[in-house]
């Protein structure tokens, strides 16, 4: 069985997530806000690098990598 704890918060901010938490458990639901956030994040830090490379960048970045992959061995 599952160990479960407690969390606080406002009552307000329970009645507020209560809204779209629906029928699911707040296990289930907590962690969907989690991965959300986290891919949010992911998305914004990707758009943020795409902008700051140019096509040359990106290029030489795909080359470095492909040789990596062909020079790398394990011992």
């Amino acid at each position: 069985m599952s160990r479960y704890s407690t969390i606080s918060v406002p009552e307000e901010v329970k009645a507020t997530l209560e809204k779209d938490k629906g029928d699911r458990d707040w296990g289930a639901f907590l962690l969907e806000l989690y991965n959300t956030a986290k891919d949010g994040r992911r998305r914004l830090a990707f758009a943020k690098l795409t902008d700051m490379l140019d096509e040359e960048d990106l290029a030489n970045m795909e080359r470095s990598s492909e040789e990596f992959r062909k020079e790398f061995k394990l011992r």
